[in-house]
């Protein structure tokens, strides 16, 4: 199963968690705060799972330098 999804016809195009109408965004913010446990006690349709694959996905974003470049400029 896919962990984003990312629908025109879903918040307007927002990432989403796959299956819910949670962004993505959301998560790091909980992050932010070091506060994994709550986000997912809040956002129960998301699962922990989901939440491990999104950070891996994102720390792969980051580490890939022709990848951070294009996003960054």
């Amino acid at each position: 199963m896919k962990s984003i999804n990312v629908d025109k016809d879903i918040l307007s195009g927002t990432p989403v968690f796959s299956g819910t109408r949670i962004p993505v965004s959301i998560l790091f913010d909980y992050l932010e705060d070091n506060q994994l446990d709550e986000f997912l006690e809040n956002y129960p349709t998301v699962s922990r799972e989901q939440v491990s694959e999104v950070i891996k996905l994102a720390a792969k974003l980051v580490n890939d330098p022709h990848n951070l470049n294009e996003n960054l400029n």
